[in-house]
């Protein structure tokens, strides 16, 4: 690892410590996503090393003060914005990509954000990963958790090529231990390597690198270690006016939705090079979007037109189809600009989240459109959305990593969000509801059954683990880490016996 330099070209030992009084401590706590939830620790470390980190951890553990780790900033709850945490660690400064002689992989430091780690992937050697779809999400609290997005259904997650990871831990009597963890069979620490490939973010130390390789690939050659890139994308975009669907021609177009994607998500199916997302906006909103990505080059327009031919069998069809060819990192880099943009200051944001093995059944079609239509509440900003899953990532075993959930075929979320404070509790109120009338069957979460593959820990969701909204029986670790829980618990009892890392939904030690 290298040591930073001072503007002076001096060697900076120690991790900058930034107050509420410098200008820069509200320019790391403003970075979050989620503007539901603001932190204001008592200082932030910013840290470009490992050594860094290593001293960052042991001051706040020598100090007692209970510390959360950033990197993006996109958690979708207060994990890092959270009252109790007196410390920020701001990995974000460690952006080196590079290949790994020695390892045979390519490396990525947890600061760099998946956009620029798409555009180092492929400028330097014409490879890719299978990360998530925003480029400004951080690369540090994104892969533990799994990590998939556009090219999930043709190249799995992002964890199936993690060959390693740098851990800095912390032992029993409080000093910082920096630990690289291997997929290798041979290797002692490889629990701690399969903790960070579903496992989730903040729970076992804090991770300065990556390393990835694809599983049968060696050699010297970085670009022959990784999937090659797209050699172009295709998006797609077309839509339904909310005034001309009723009760009837909704629960026509989920049951054809869902329908085709359990005819075609297997891992051998002509489309699992097509991902899509289905966004059912409120009623109000006035319309109902079908977008994705395709990388079947000359055949994309084949597939998108197929595609809309079946969601459309019995109704009318749908309108403003647009069809665009680019470069895979001209859409990387910026990819669908309306869906992804923000308004200034950002928002409040609720995501319940779902993995679903078959598609939604008629009653909770029923439920969906009474949600979605409803006038007693004003929540523009409500959604369900489905997007494509399966393909590839369902043709790892369920314990070859701890991404659990490898048998769905799509991930669903109740989503809201709100500018103004004073709608949080409407917004709130609506999603809450609406997801739990969806799994009333199930005690109002999605339980893992032959219907559900439980929920998605990249998409946390502290309302599983409140016997207010759970009422299932099923505990919160079981709808994410399924029967992984236990071996994550272990993990956690060897690497964090102190419980250093934690958060609302952090793995307990056993």
């Amino acid at each position: 690892m290298s040591i930073p330099q001072t503007t002076d070209g001096t060697t900076q030992l120690e991790p900058l410590k930034i107050t509420p009084d410098d200008p820069r401590y509200l320019a790391v706590i403003d970075k979050r996503f989620n503007k539901r939830f603001a932190a204001s620790p008592d200082y932030i470390r910013l840290v470009s090393s490992t050594e860094q980190v290593m001293a960052a951890v042991e001051d706040a553990v020598r100090e007692g003060l209970r510390l959360a780790v950033t990197s993006g900033g996109h958690c979708l709850e207060g994990f890092v914005s959270d009252p109790e945490v007196r410390v920020i660690i701001d990995v974000s400064p460690m952006k080196r990509i590079y290949h790994d002689v020695e390892r045979s992989a390519v490396a990525v430091e947890a600061g760099a954000t998946v956009g620029e780690t798409f555009k180092a992937l492929f400028d330097n050697w014409g490879v890719v990963l299978p990360l998530g779809e925003y480029p400004g999400i951080g690369m540090g609290g994104h892969v533990p958790g799994g990590a998939f997005g556009f090219l999930c259904r043709q190249l799995g997650l992002a964890v199936d090529y993690l060959y390693a990871v740098e851990v800095v831990t912390v032992g029993p009597d409080g000093r910082a231990i920096p630990v690289i963890a291997t997929r290798e069979i041979s290797d002692p620490h490889r629990e701690l390597w399969w903790a960070h490939t579903g496992g989730g973010a903040g729970n076992f130390g804090v991770v300065t690198c990556y390393w990835f390789r694809a599983p049968g690939a060696f050699g010297d050659d970085p670009a022959k270690l990784l999937p090659r890139a797209p050699e172009s994308i295709t998006t797609f975009k077309a839509e339904w006016e909310w005034r001309d669907i009723d009760a009837a021609s909704f629960l026509q177009l989920l049951r054809n939705h869902g329908s085709w994607c359990e005819r075609n998500s297997s891992a051998d199916s002509s489309y699992a090079s097509l991902w899509t997302l289905l966004e059912v906006h409120r009623r109000q909103f006035g319309k109902i979007i079908i977008r994705g990505v395709s990388t079947a080059d000359a055949d994309a327009g084949r597939q998108v037109d197929e595609l809309l031919a079946a969601l459309s069998e019995g109704l009318p069809a749908p309108g403003g189809r647009e069809l665009a060819r680019m470069s895979w990192l001209e859409f990387a880099l910026d990819p669908f600009p309306d869906l992804f943009g923000m308004p200034p200051g950002g928002v409040s944001v609720k995501v319940k989240d779902a993995l679903l093995k078959k598609r939604l059944n008629d009653r909770q079609v029923g439920v969906a459109y009474e949600h979605l239509t409803r006038s007693d509440l004003d929540v523009m900003g409500g959604m369900l959305g489905f997007a494509s899953y399966g393909g590839w990532v369902n043709t790892v075993a369920a314990d070859a990593t701890a991404s659990a959930q490898r048998e769905a075929i799509l991930d669903m979320a109740c989503t809201t969000g709100w500018l103004d404070p004073r709608e949080e509790a409407a917004n709130l109120a609506w999603v809450r509801a609406f997801h739990a009338d969806l799994f009333a069957d199930s005690g109002g979460v999605p339980v893992p059954d032959e219907a559900c593959d439980g929920a998605f820990i990249n998409h946390p969701d502290t309302d599983l683990a409140d016997p207010a909204f759970n009422t299932s029986g099923v505990p919160w670790h079981t709808l994410y880490y399924q029967a992984g829980y236990p071996r994550l618990q272990l993990v956690k009892a060897r690497w964090d016996p102190r419980d250093v890392f934690r958060h609302a939904l952090s793995i307990r030690a056993a």
